[in-house]
């Protein structure tokens, strides 16, 4: 089993990226238990200075679960986010990308949407992340291995196929049933 890597807490840069939460929000990016819920979401700033809140707003979502559960969902979380950032209209100046996770009785689902086809890939430059088929070695790159994360931990994943508005989502087990993580 993979030795868990120690992420930083978002207390850490709290001063940062909670500025522009509401008061009454910020229960959604605490890391405690969560408020009970079936559904919850959140429209992020399309700008990399997100990501650590949206690895917090991940990490209280699954607060309720053990240690493997938190970091896989929150790392696969993170990496759509960032996909979202660098390779969506979401990037570009102004714009957001939503997360939404659902909370079933077999595990949590996440919904990554985004601001789909950036326009800078119709001047042939970074185009739009596919669901295809990964290489192996795609895991030991450098950048690049995103979806070949997600498609080797979550338990089912898969996209909506539209460019315009792009919705990529995974589904995670609580007991990584599908997932290769007890076994990477």
């Amino acid at each position: 089993m993979p030795t868990l890597v120690s992420v930083p807490t978002l207390a850490q840069a709290e001063g940062s990226v909670l500025p522009g939460v509401p008061d009454e929000y910020r229960h959604y990016f605490n890391g405690r238990p969560p408020v009970p819920f079936t559904k919850r979401h959140w429209e992020f700033p399309g700008e990399p200075a997100s990501v650590p809140l949206a690895r917090a707003f991940l990490d209280t979502c699954a607060a309720t679960r053990d240690s493997e559960f938190r970091y896989v969902f929150a790392l696969l979380g993170t990496e759509l986010a960032t996909n979202a950032i660098r390779h969506s209209r979401s990037g570009e100046e102004g714009q957001t990308f939503v997360l939404r996770v659902t909370r079933g009785p077999n595990g949590l689902t996440l919904v990554c949407r985004d601001s789909g086809t950036p326009s800078r890939a119709a001047a042939g430059e970074d185009g739009p992340l596919s669901a295809g088929a990964l290489a192996g070695d795609q895991l030991t790159a450098e950048n690049g291995r995103g979806l070949a994360l997600v498609d080797s931990f979550a338990s089912a994943w898969g996209d909506n196929g539209h460019p315009s508005i792009r919705k990529v989502w995974f589904h995670l087990a609580y007991d990584l049933t599908g997932s290769s993580w007890p076994a990477a």
